[in-house]
């Protein structure tokens, strides 16, 4: 059994192999030329290289900062969905009473009305986390080969939103909603629209109505940062300049490492000629940990700048809907047997 620590470490290796071989095989064919090519000619100052490495740690390290501070801005976005949606819910069975009700219905009827704005939330949920889901052109780490080979995919790429929102709301909700381009908006609308009918007929009591409505604002203004981190990608001359430059470097860092290498063996050679002649390929493990370094750096930074694309370094918010819903739908009373599992995490990954 591997514990938590080995198992990253074997999937960071997974995770990078393409990427190593061909580090291997630049170095290789570098060594190679200076060695049986004689190519003792090629090769730069360490100051160059030394200015160029300094410049490529630090717009990596601003690609990460910038990427971890998206992931963390979504992160805390849906815990304020967690929060917000548990104390709607909470406010729900409540404040539906007939303590002010013109007309006081039974109270299977207002265990219904709960029930409907419940479930509507939880539609509300689903269509925001399909609209997260949604592709866009710039989102490209769930398409490197290493994702798609290991089955990476969130619930939202198996079942359609249509699929996913028709239980929970009646017919009529649903032709509305499907004929809006923000389906999660429009369901916001129709949750407003329900309350409002409420405070009328005095089931919810206008105090009430305005603390619900204050959620509901709540609720949009989380869902609009969510939109805002979706639809306005980290700049993409940043992430693509990134990219080049740790590229330009890797493939130059030979340039100025194997002289080095050849030099120390140089010196080795007057007393132990073998490995003095022998010693240039020793840079070939160097540059490899080196370039995998610079590398994977810059690769981390690229898999955190869209933070529901839907690929194992995203917020899980598949997960946190789901669990969501099945809290709302427990404290309604339903038995377990009713109410769907919590989605499986795989390769110790949740979505």
């Amino acid at each position: 059994m591997h514990t938590k620590k080995t198992y990253t470490t074997r999937e960071m290796v997974i995770w990078t192999r393409y990427e190593t071989i061909s580090f291997v095989l630049i170095i290789t064919a570098y060594v190679s030329g200076y060695y049986f090519l004689d190519l003792y000619w090629l090769k730069i100052p360490w100051t160059p290289l030394a200015l160029i490495g300094t410049a490529v740690a630090f717009v990596v390290g601003f690609q990460n900062n910038a990427s971890y501070d998206r992931i963390w801005e979504a992160r805390k976005i849906w815990g304020g969905i967690v929060n917000t949606s548990r104390t709607f819910g909470m406010l729900l069975q409540d404040m539906v009473t007939n303590e002010h009700a013109l007309n006081p219905i039974e109270k299977k009827e207002l265990q219904k009305e709960i029930k409907t704005l419940t479930y509507r939330h939880i539609a509300w949920m689903t269509a925001l986390r399909h609209a997260m889901r949604m592709p866009k052109e710039w989102e490209t780490t769930a398409k490197h080969r290493t994702n798609r080979e290991w089955g990476f995919r969130p619930p939202e790429m198996d079942s359609t939103l249509e699929e996913d929102i028709k239980s929970y709301i009646t017919e009529s909700d649903f032709n509305y909603v499907m004929s809006k381009s923000n389906k999660q908006t429009a369901l916001q609308y129709l949750q407003s629209h329900h309350l409002r009918a409420l405070k009328e007929k005095g089931i919810i009591w206008e105090f009430s109505f305005l603390e619900l409505e204050a959620l509901l604002a709540e609720l949009l203004t989380l869902q609009g940062k969510s939109e805002r981190i979706k639809n306005f990608p980290y700049p993409r001359h940043y992430a693509t300049l990134n990219h080049f430059f740790v590229w330009i470097f890797i493939l130059i860092l030979p340039l100025a490492m194997i002289p080095q290498f050849a030099e120390i063996g140089t010196n080795i050679a007057e007393s132990k000629p073998l490995m003095g002649d022998l010693f240039v390929w020793l840079s070939i493990p160097f540059y490899v940990i080196v370039a995998w370094i610079f590398h994977t750096m810059e690769r981390i930074g690229r898999t955190g700048e869209n933070p529901f694309e839907g690929t194992p370094n995203d917020v899980p918010i598949s997960t946190i809907a789901r669990g969501i819903e099945i809290d709302l739908r427990q404290n309604l009373g339903e038995d377990n047997t009713e109410i769907p599992e919590q989605f499986e995490a795989r390769h110790h990954t949740q979505f």
